[in-house]
Parts: structure tokens; sequence; C-alpha cells
């Protein structure tokens, strides 16, 4: 790959050392940067959806047991098999004694009977039912052990922490498993607050009708049903009608998951969207269920009142350092090239966003053939703002043509002479 770095290596070499010495300012600014919000919980962050941009964070790397929180992973390994066919909607969901028997929230499976996928991951996603988590396991994995596991590789596979581990398919600690004691699978489940972020983006971004399910702010189990299940995010839009909890209820907030143990506290890790703009928080080990909401408030206050979406970057911008790529066969050999998308963001509003170019890669040189269309990709620019780099592909501006044979002659003769003179030149 032909590389085109735009700083000689002494002033690199400068720069790094200048580092090293002011780098801990560096790290003082940029936590000073970051207002005291005064939460009152063990860890937090706020993350943009989109770009995963880290916004705010608080011990976001610590890891603690997320309680029902783990079934965001559950909830991800369905949608997973909705996805890819083996699963559908309508196919039916036995209870197994496992099921009935998981205790806490839910409870609404009876024993030996089955009900559809979309019945079961409502009482999943909506009222948090261990009995529904546990009979998914049982439906995917065969056990629960096994779902757990499964739970694991999946937590590597999306980028998740060496920190995040389940050892089932409902967060539920060990101690309250009751027949359930997985041999294989020590410990407890735990996740840090950015893996819960993290895995809140995938499922946002791999299966967003998750969201169709987790908005729904109450909802019957089975139309014969006497009460509906309450969904216990209490911050869904939905509930702004609500006598009860619309003093919780939070403008474009349509998701995702609560949990508590006496262990965990009162997490959640919330999504909203306003603007265009959608962002995840979580708060873990909060003191009450209130207090979860009132924090993940302040978190998304400050996200939507301090930042917005911003183009930083235009599509088709000319790149100043390697304004053109060489393309032996064409008619004209240096073409013109330039960024082959915009590039969006997520800047504070009251700040000027300044991005860099820092690095163009191109393709090698068999493969940059004429003729070619405009827009044409030919490589890539990774472009750095802050602490984000994001690689955009990078494009030729106009349509390439072939050049003839004469004129691929012409210019070998060319080269042939003019390096034959320089060598001659190099002898005195």
């Amino acid at each position: 790959m032909l590389k085109h770095r735009f700083r000689r290596y002494s002033v690199a070499l400068l720069f790094v050392m200048m580092l090293q010495v002011i780098a801990p300012v560096i790290n003082q600014v940029s936590a000073a940067e970051q207002p005291a919000l005064g939460l009152n919980v063990k860890s937090a962050i706020l993350m943009d959806a989109e770009t995963g941009q880290i916004l705010y964070k608080e011990n976001h790397d610590v890891g603690r047991p997320p309680a029902s929180m783990a079934k965001m992973m559950t909830e991800y390994l369905v949608m997973e098999e909705i996805a890819s066919g083996r699963l559908s909607w309508d196919d039916m969901i036995y209870t197994p004694k496992a099921a009935r028997d998981a205790g806490g929230s839910g409870q609404l499976m009876a024993e030996g009977k089955s009900y559809n996928a979309k019945q079961v991951f409502e009482l999943l996603s909506i009222y948090s039912g261990n009995d529904a988590a546990v009979a998914f396991a049982y439906h995917i994995a065969g056990s629960e052990e096994e779902f757990a596991k499964l739970m694991n590789e999946t937590a590597k596979k999306i980028g998740l922490s060496d920190k995040a581990y389940f050892i089932n398919a409902t967060g539920l600690p060990r101690a309250d498993m009751k027949d359930y004691a997985p041999a294989s699978l020590p410990g407890e489940t735990q996740m840090t607050a950015e893996d819960a972020a993290k895995l809140a983006r995938a499922i946002i971004h791999e299966h967003p009708e998750v969201l169709e399910f987790t908005k729904i702010p109450s909802k019957k189990f089975q139309e014969t049903d006497k009460e509906p299940m309450i969904n216990w995010n209490w911050m869904v839009e939905g509930n702004k009608d609500s006598t009860n909890l619309k003093q919780y209820a939070y403008e474009g907030l349509d998701g995702l998951k609560t949990g508590h143990t006496s262990a965990a506290g009162y997490n959640f890790t919330g999504t909203a969207e306003r603007n265009g703009m959608r962002l995840i928080s979580v708060v873990m080990g909060a003191e009450n269920n209130a207090a979860r909401f009132a924090e993940t408030r302040k978190l998304l206050d400050y996200g939507f009142n301090t930042f917005e979406k911003r183009t930083i970057l235009a599509a088709k911008t000319e790149i100043p350092e390697v304004p053109t790529v060489r393309i032996r066969n064409a008619v004209k050999l240096d073409v013109p090239v330039v960024l082959g998308e915009g590039v969006q963001l997520i800047v504070k509003k009251s700040e000027e966003a300044v991005p860099e170019i820092t690095e163009v890669t191109f393709l090698p040189e068999d493969q940059l053939q004429a003729p070619m269309d405009a827009q044409t990709q030919v490589g890539t620019a990774k472009v750095t703002y802050g602490e984000h780099q994001i690689e955009v592909p990078v494009i030729v501006a106009e349509n390439v043509e072939k050049a003839s044979w004469f004129k691929m002659l012409m210019r070998s003769i060319g080269g042939f002479f003019s390096g034959l003179f320089n060598g001659i030149v190099n002898l005195f």
C-alpha cells in the first residue's frame, strides 16, 4: 500500500517528545472540560449511538453486577436468531421447569406451555421476564449454561471488554439461581458501564426493531390477563400521558433496559433520540428506583443541551497534502482526488470543529487502472478530531480515461531517456 504521511520523521520525533512533557497537562484539561454533573451513582457513561463517541464518563471501566441489564445480551442473541431466519416471531417457545422456577421479574409463563416468540420477547423486553430469558436460552442453546457460553463468545465478537462476563441469561446473582449451577462458569455476571453502552449500541445498530418493543409503556402478556405488564423503564416517552408515571417520561426516549439486585443497586441503560442525534446513557449503582431515572435525566439533558451533530468535513473536500493519485495507464498521470464521504461527529455547540486529515492510503499500483468513472474509490483517508479518528473513502474527482498504446509507448521511451540522462549526470 502506498502511504503518504504529512510530517517529517524529525518533526514527528520532536512532537512525541513534547507530548511526553505536556501529556499530563492535556489530561488535566480534558478532565476539567467534563463538568461535574453531581451524579449519585457508582458508574456512568454517555455515548453517541452513531459514532460511539464518549461524551461523559465516571468509573466507566469498572466491572459491576449489571442485574437485568445483562438481558440486553439475551435480547441481542434472540434478534440474531430472528435476523438469520433460524427463529421467527411465530415460532413457539416452550416453558421448561427452569424457566418457571427462575423467580424474580416475570413469572407469567406456565411450565409445559408454549407461547409464540413475539409474545415471549415482549415479556423479556417490557417486563424483564426472567422466565422469558431462560425459555429463550433453552430454545436457542439447549440449556442456560450453554446459552451463557454463547453470550460470552458474543461479547468478544462485538468488542466488549474482558470484564464483560455472563453466567446466565437473566443477570441474576448465583445465590438466586435456585437449581441452576453453571459448573463450567465460575464467578458472577458483570459488565462495565462502557460495556453496557457498547452492547446497547450493537443492538440499536444491528437490530433497531428492538426499540419497537422497548418503547411500549404497558401491554398484556395474554389477552385474557386482567392486568398489563408495566414497563420497568418509566422514562419511555409513551408515559407522558400516564397519570402515575408522566413525571418520569422523557422526550425521545424509547429504550432500553433496567436492572436491580441488592448487590448491583439500581441500574439503567437508556437511549433517546432528538433532532437526529441518538444518545445512550448508562447509570449503575443508583440508590433507588426513582434515582436511576433522575440521574439518567441529568446525563441525557447534558448531552442534548451541550452537543450537536455537525458535518465537520463535507463530501468531495480536496486533500491539500495529497491532491492527486498517480494512475500510470491514464491519459493524465496525476488524477485529482477528494473525500468520498462527509464526516459527521458530535461536537460541543459552543466550539469550532477543526479536523485534520492525518493519513491517506492508496490502493496498490496494480489496482489503480484506467479507465475509471468519477467517484471510483482509490484509497482511504484518516480524519482526526480530538480523540476520534474516522476512516473515509478517497475517490477520483473526474472520469479517468485510458491512455492509448502509442502514448504509453512514448511515455516509456521518455522515461527511459530521462533515467539514462540522470544516471549520466550522477556519474559526474
